[in-house]
């Protein structure tokens, strides 16, 4: 740590943004990485990208969701216009479709929760109409959850809950919950308008997801579950009871991803509403079950119920004849979900949903993400290390994603990366929530 950094400057070229930093190594972490890799999540130096091009997307705005994060701890302005810049440069001026998404991709929902926040910081500056613009974008984002998005139906298990995506048809996954229920829970509590059925819809596919996927034996829940586990697209679902319909492992950003949804819904979530005391209970079990895998460095393995003894078993997994997944990677810590986890843990301590004996749990956490992952540059800044780069089931034309330990050590798309997107929110998002409670 010889060098000390302070951010000094911003320029706005071309819709371009270029960053001019010096990073102060004592300031908190949470700033620290937004000054190291987030503001750089929209511009590269290396591969300059317009803000036109970057994808608003579930990765893009969850790094835009925790510069927001840090603003509101720091009040650093250049924090929060950048997130402003990326918000406005995908904002058009056409009332009826003020955003370009897919329909029926449940992940392209997430990155809407920026406008809760822009809305808020707007109404803070006096900047009425960007406030409703904001609101136009997140109200057009609703709609097309709450009214337009596939959900199974009835007489399947499951029915009135959200799917995934349209290529994975009557499936939920634990990160969806993330994506989707979340982000209705912040619109309602940001605009007021829920009702009691409204909050019951968001109640419905938390205790529908964890019915189906929560081992009591384990205490996890399994990544995916499929409500027509004979659909060609389901042929990595387990066919016969106990746990019918799920997918054979636990993968940690999954039960990430559910876990700080879970917190984030009860954070906003009417105390009164009859399905608070459900979701309470599920968010405790999760949080009991959670503690159980921590390791004794603090961290979590990618495959929550094993060390890293286990291996991919260099054979792959051989399907309609032919071989997926070779390779003998170890199991490894991996620090996305080991930072959600950690935010998870310090947001619902500080908000009283967890009792203070987690507190134990959450400082070992955060000690060990910055022992295991995170790695200073020579200038001061930082890297995070070590997340996987993606995981899923399916669809039936991509066979290798079938859920084996092998898929989930030695995919093709499951390699480790570093300083990637999902990584640097996550663990922006646990170090402002780490600061918030040990400040207190």
């Amino acid at each position: 740590m010889k060098h000390l950094f302070s951010l000094v400057a911003i320029a706005f070229l071309s819709g371009t943004i270029s960053v001019y930093a010096q990073l102060d190594t004592k300031k908190p972490y949470s700033q620290r990485m937004v000054e190291s890799l987030s503001l750089q999540t929209f511009n590269n130096n290396e591969h300059p990208t317009s803000l036109s091009n970057t994808n608003f997307g579930y990765v893009t705005g969850l790094v835009a969701k925790s510069m927001l994060e840090t603003y509101g701890l720091y009040h650093v302005d250049s924090y929060y216009q950048v997130a402003k810049q990326y918000a406005d440069s995908h904002l058009t001026d056409d009332a009826a479709a003020p955003l370009n998404i897919h329909d029926n991709d449940i992940d392209a929902i997430n990155a809407g929760k920026i406008f809760f926040d822009l809305y808020r910081f707007s109404l803070e500056e006096g900047d009425g109409k960007s406030a409703e613009k904001y609101k136009a974008a997140a109200t057009y984002m609703y709609d097309k959850l709450k009214n337009h998005h596939t959900r199974i139906q009835a007489p399947l298990p499951g029915a009135g809950c959200f799917i995934h995506k349209g290529r994975y048809p009557d499936q939920m996954w634990l990160d969806g919950l993330y994506m989707g229920a979340a982000f209705l829970a912040g619109y309602e509590a940001t605009f007021g308008e829920g009702t009691k059925e409204d909050w019951a819809d968001i109640a419905l596919q938390f205790k529908t997801i964890h019915k189906y996927t929560w081992d009591s034996d384990v205490e996890l829940n399994y990544h995916v579950w499929s409500a027509n586990p004979t659909d060609e697209n389901s042929f990595w679902a387990k066919r016969d009871e106990p746990y019918k319909g799920c997918s054979p492992n636990f993968w940690a950003r999954g039960e990430g991803w559910y876990f700080a949804a879970l917190v984030d819904v009860l954070a906003v979530m009417p105390k009164n509403h009859p399905d608070y005391p459900d979701l309470l209970e599920i968010f405790r079990q999760v949080a009991k079950g959670v503690a159980k895998w921590q390791d004794k460095s603090g961290c979590w393995y990618q495959l929550l119920q094993y060390d890293d003894q286990v291996t991919g078993d260099g054979k792959g997994d051989t399907i309609n004849g032919k071989v997926y997944n070779v390779g003998t990677q170890a199991n490894y810590l991996e620090s996305s979900a080991s930072s959600m986890f950690t935010y998870a843990y310090c947001k619902g301590i500080s908000l009283g949903l967890l009792p203070k004996s987690y507190i134990k749990v959450a400082r070992k956490a955060f000690k060990g993400i910055l022992e295991n992952f995170i790695t200073e540059n020579p200038d001061g800044s930082i890297n995070i290390l070590q997340s996987c780069a993606s995981c899923g089931l399916g669809p039936a034309k991509n066979p290798s994603r079938c859920g084996t330990i092998n898929y989930y050590l030695c995919g093709s798309d499951t390699f480790i990366t570093m300083n990637e997107g999902k990584a640097i929110g996550a663990f922006t998002m646990a170090a402002c929530a780490y600061e918030q409670l040990t400040r207190k």
